[in-house]
């Protein structure tokens, strides 16, 4: 929103704002989509995890999103330069972020040995990164323990007799929204953590390596009034530059 006030729109005055929050459900997210449509939208702002329900819902209204972790192999566009149909956004195209968030926590913790991933099984971009730490873990001889979620309610059972030395949490809006309660399960099991941006130190957590969100949606903003305001059809815009991403340690 500051964004937009800056650029000369102001809520309630020049511009309507629709806010709604599916915390990772896909049926909530289903729900919201056609919402959206119903009220006859100009512009859908989300992240990438909720691209594929908005493109269903409708072949006509721009969707941007603000946070992308590869979506090209999650299927949300076709390319960079032409992303095709209704959808441009922000993607974050380092290719070893996963990597690199590994190196860091390993320079934190030294001696890992098993490193627990928690994930949002039912959302594909998590599960990539899910199997690029896999990749990057087998070849420091690191083993894998992975606690797959779908909902809130896998999160405690996840937990149970897990033995690890740290924790990676692959973020996202089922994981954010319970963020709090991933955090006092992997204090009380004394693990190190680290996640995918600040906001998650903020709550507790050890360290983070990611995008910087607040400026993803400042950017997002200006991405939408574009959209909006542009005479091509979507699929003619390239894709902006990439991320800039930042760690961050309590």
């Amino acid at each position: 929103m500051q964004r937009l006030r800056e650029l000369g729109w102001i809520e309630g005055r020049t511009i309507a704002m629709e806010y709604r929050f599916s915390e990772g459900n896909p049926a909530r997210q289903a729900e919201i989509a056609a919402e959206f449509v119903r009220l006859k939208v100009d512009v859908i702002v989300s992240t990438s995890i909720g691209v594929p329900t908005f493109k269903q819902a409708t072949e006509v209204i721009p969707i941007v999103f603000a946070l992308g972790a590869d979506p090209i192999r999650g299927g949300v566009i076709a390319s960079l330069a032409r992303p095709g149909g209704n959808v441009t956004g922000l993607p974050i195209l380092s290719t070893d972020i996963a990597s690199k968030r590994l190196e860091l926590l390993r320079e934190a913790v030294p001696g890992i040995r098993r490193l627990a991933v928690i994930a949002n099984a039912g959302n594909s971009q998590a599960v990539l990164e899910v199997d690029e730490i896999k990749g990057v873990a087998r070849t420091l001889g690191i083993e894998i323990a992975s606690l797959e979620i779908r909902r809130a309610q896998d999160i405690a059972p996840a937990f149970e007799a897990l033995k690890a030395d740290a924790l990676y949490v692959v973020g996202d809006a089922l994981v954010y929204s319970n963020r709090t309660r991933i955090l006092t399960f992997a204090h009380s099991a004394r693990l190190p953590t680290m996640f995918n941006n600040r906001f998650f130190i903020e709550a507790g957590g050890l360290m983070s390596y990611g995008p910087n969100y607040s400026d993803q949606f400042r950017r997002a903003a200006e991405l939408a009034l574009y959209t909006v305001a542009a005479f091509k059809p979507l699929c003619a815009c390239p894709i902006p530059n990439a991320s800039r991403l930042a760690s961050q340690a309590r």
